[in-house]
């Protein structure tokens, strides 16, 4: 599992919103990950693609709302969050990007 691209896939994107903002001034930081992944995948892809030391994740996941798209009714897809604590001395710069 140490392919790059298959670490990107299992990390999706960094969420940034008032409250990821929030933990982050507690050394933690939010990604949107792969539905299927697992928190010892995720902390082992964070480990390796950002190359900082994992103190725990934490993991959510967000039921897709039913809205109505174009007048018909459509679900959104449900979305895995995960919150990572670093170590201590340890920081992602998310704004930057990869």
């Amino acid at each position: 599992m140490t392919e790059k691209a298959a670490l990107y896939d299992v990390i999706r994107k960094p969420i940034i919103t008032e409250k990821a903002t929030m933990a982050s001034e507690n050394g933690a930081v939010v990604f949107e990950v792969a539905i299927d992944a697992n928190k010892p995948l995720i902390k082992e892809a964070v480990e390796a693609l950002f190359g900082v030391k994992v103190k725990a994740v934490n993991t959510t996941i967000t039921k897709g709302k039913t809205k109505r798209f174009r007048g018909r009714p459509g679900t959104r897809k449900d979305v895995k969050k995960a919150y990572v604590t670093l170590e201590e001395g340890n920081t992602i710069d998310v704004t930057t990007g990869l």
